[in-house]
């Protein structure tokens, strides 16, 4: 009996076909991936309509730098979910420096597939990297939750925490040392 394709099995291909410019290919990735990446955008931003339009700008990019894709560096759902991420966070700085995105609870996009976060979690070793967050103090751990989970701004950090902005970087700058140095032992 044939192994079940996986999404990279499926998706590989796609990419490869959108670098030589077939937009069927586009139109097939985006059926196959957009709920996905529009719970991404949606999640950092907290706003319908904005993350529409961030998920078109991610698809424009995704036509554009499809040839840019490496398999050996990372899957394409990684890839591509790294793209809402940064557009999104990029979209949510452009409001100001006291942005920042509610937290959305219980944000279901029913597909039958797997989350975009769950197919994020595999590709990082997802228990690793709790297991040195939990070693990191309480503060320190929030601080980086907060900004690289949900996106939030330094800024809208520092304003959250009622501390100055120079401190909460000290504080996840250090942060990421301890974490680089647990995840590289």
């Amino acid at each position: 009996m044939a192994a079940a394709a996986t999404t990279s099995d499926i998706l590989g291909p796609l990419m490869s076909r959108i670098a030589a410019g077939e937009r069927e290919a586009l139109r097939q990735l985006y059926d196959a991936t957009s709920a996905k990446l529009f719970g991404v955008c949606l999640r950092i931003l907290s706003d319908r309509e904005e993350s529409e339009d961030v998920l078109q700008d991610v698809y424009v990019t995704i036509w554009r730098r499809a040839d840019r894709f490496d398999a050996t560096r990372a899957s394409v759902m990684t890839w591509l979910s790294t793209i809402a991420r940064n557009r999104s966070i990029d979209r949510l700085r452009a409001r100001g420096p006291l942005a920042y995105a509610e937290q959305v609870d219980e944000l279901e996009l029913p597909d039958g597939a797997d989350s975009a976060e769950t197919l994020l979690s595999a590709a990082d070793d997802r228990n690793r990297l709790h297991g040195c967050l939990s070693e990191l103090d309480e503060r320190t751990e929030k601080v980086i939750r907060t900004a690289f989970f949900e996106g939030v701004t330094y800024e809208a950090l520092a304003k959250r925490m009622d501390a100055p902005l120079g401190t909460v970087k000290s504080w996840i700058r250090r942060g990421l040392a301890k974490l680089k140095g647990c995840l590289q032992s």
